[in-house]
């Protein structure tokens, strides 16, 4: 297979991961943050402490983080079916990524949000803030790069499931892989695919360090508690 003949199938599949890991990065972001964040302060000793709750949640977290990504998308076929009326395709596979993220990610905001100087939450409280305030003025602004970090690590395993999800079905890289080099026996067109999702990966990596360490000279908690007081 020619280069002329790869380019197009290149373009389309490429397209159809960015479109998977994309969507599936931001419903991970919507639900996976307020989800992380929720295990934090129903915890002993937070500030909406629940100790029933956090175990529910909790639990349910660990369920979806112990799924084996296969698993989850012949597990979830009905409720793909019903979300977006099909199984296949690049559309039904986002379903089983973002399912699969959500857990995956939540942790990851639960151990970035504990890592927030107590300090600053007393500081917030003892200017009259609420709960709201303090996730917002405190351990948001706070947890940020390491937020970015591993949202960066989501979207670095969305790219490896959204490959694996094109195996059986779900488009993009993966499914070009499976179709033409190996089913065609194009080892070709199997190395080009690889080399490719190792570049995206590597520039999603650099990215988000890159922001990371942007947000991190940003968010100094000698900063944080100067603009507290000139909100206060």
């Amino acid at each position: 297979m020619t280069w002329d003949d790869m380019q197009p199938l290149l373009h389309d599949a490429t397209i159809e991961t960015f479109q998977m890991v994309g969507i599936a990065t931001l419903v991970t972001l919507l639900l996976g943050l307020p989800l992380g964040v929720l295990l934090v302060l129903t915890d002993k000793g937070g500030l909406w402490q629940n100790r029933p709750v956090n175990k529910v949640v909790g639990a349910v977290v660990n369920v979806g983080r112990s799924l084996p990504f296969v698993i989850l998308l012949v597990a979830l076929i009905p409720f793909t079916r019903w979300v977006v009326g099909t199984s296949i395709g690049w559309q039904a596979a986002t379903v089983p990524l973002a399912v699969g993220a959500i857990p995956f990610y939540a942790r990851l905001v639960e151990g970035a949000v504990r890592g927030v100087d107590g300090g600053l939450v007393e500081a917030v409280q003892s200017m009259g803030g609420s709960t709201w305030a303090v996730v917002r003025k405190a351990l948001l602004p706070e947890a940020l790069p390491a937020l970015v970090s591993g949202l960066t690590t989501t979207v670095i395993a969305l790219i490896g499931y959204s490959a694996m999800a094109g195996t059986v079905g779900g488009g993009g890289l993966g499914n070009l892989a499976i179709t033409y080099g190996y089913m065609r026996f194009e080892t070709g067109f199997m190395v080009v695919i690889v080399i490719e999702l190792v570049v995206l990966v590597t520039l999603v990596q650099l990215l988000g360090d890159l922001i990371g360490r942007r947000l991190g000279h940003r968010g100094a908690t000698a900063g944080l508690l100067a603009r507290l007081r000139r909100t206060a």
